[in-house]
């Protein structure tokens, strides 16, 4: 690890002019995936600045009924919360499922969407990584990639997105909140993760000094019965080899609005438009939720090693639909 400087701050104005009047310097919160990145020497920093005393960590209810997460809140707070149980339970389930309780306690909200990809090539300073030094090349292209996105890769990047909240996020259309040297902006949340296209190494549509405050999420009725199913090679906290978040709104058997991510499958947080089309309009059945998937997946681009992907990001499409279905059925609207 090379060696850096450190400081605490405890506003946020101070925390923005401290980073973002010094290239040099980076935002630390909880630090789970930042000291991985300093250990491995991926991130290389002149000083951080620990952000963690700033009060910016609350969870608060809005008017319309929907929820303001701030950006230091731990993912155990959040996942624990009531309203968030009771309103968007794919929310706490992606939570609970993202990592394990010592890692749910420091992980902040805003830290999980910054988080970096667990590609071992980008992981490996040795290895060619377009996204952790441009230009260089994609060794995962003819390397290991069975863990590797089939959606929305280009031949600059392949490397799935790692966080599952994220995933449950731009399901419900959150909106994120920041605060840098020039004043507040929102970007919605499938805008802040961008396709890696020929940039793979551009992440986030966020300048430097700029800090998520909070994640704004709308409030949907529908969200009361969602679901989020992971699909992983081992349940002790891996990352998903596929899975999906579902809202379904269904009135009299027909699907009158239909919400779908994909996580483990793309290079960002993957809202399953395609499928949503097909499905809303239609009887909530299998059969519909089957052809909504197989046309999610038609654009794959399978590689050497991952194309089992297509098949099992289908089958927990369809296993997450019929799991909210069943419960809408018991007793709400279907």
């Amino acid at each position: 690890m090379r060696s850096f400087a450190y400081k605490r701050v405890s506003d946020v104005a101070t925390a923005i002019a401290e980073v973002g009047g010094d290239p040099g310097s980076e935002f630390l919160a909880g630090g789970t995936t930042e000291v991985d990145m300093l250990r491995i020497r991926v991130a290389r920093p002149r000083r951080v600045v620990d952000i963690n005393d700033l009060p910016i960590a609350a969870i608060e209810d809005l008017p319309d009924g929907g929820l303001r997460l701030g950006g230091l809140a731990r993912m155990s707070d959040v996942a624990a919360h009531p309203a968030v149980r009771e309103r968007y339970p794919v929310i706490a389930e992606a939570l609970e499922k993202g990592a394990s309780a010592q890692l749910r306690n420091m992980a902040t909200m805003g830290g999980n969407l910054m988080q970096k990809v667990r590609c071992s090539y980008f992981r490996d300073v040795d290895q060619a990584c377009n996204k952790r030094e441009p230009g260089s090349g994609c060794a995962a292209m003819n390397g290991f990639n069975r863990t590797h996105a089939v959606l929305g890769t280009s031949e600059h990047c392949i490397a799935t997105h790692p966080s599952d909240v994220a995933v449950a996020l731009t399901t419900l259309d959150a909106i994120v909140h920041l605060r840098g040297p020039d004043g507040s902006r929102t970007v919605a949340f499938d805008d802040f993760f961008p396709l890696p296209g020929n940039t793979p190494d551009r992440e986030h549509p966020i300048a430097h000094g700029e800090l998520i405050t909070a994640i704004e999420v709308p409030a949907n009725p529908a969200a009361r019965t969602s679901h989020y199913l992971k699909v992983r090679d081992r349940q002790s906290y891996e990352f998903a080899l596929a899975s999906a978040a579902v809202v379904l709104r269904i009135e009299r058997g027909i699907i009158a609005e239909a919400r779908i991510g994909l996580g483990g499958v793309a290079t960002k947080p993957w809202r399953a438009r395609h499928a949503e089309a097909i499905l809303t309009g239609a009887p909530a059945r299998r059969a519909a939720f089957e052809d909504a998937a197989v046309a999610e997946l038609a654009d794959a681009v399978p590689r050497s090693m991952n194309s089992f992907k297509i098949t099992l990001a289908q089958r927990t499409m369809v296993r997450a639909l019929e799991t909210v279905e069943s419960k809408r059925g018991r007793g709400g609207n279907a």
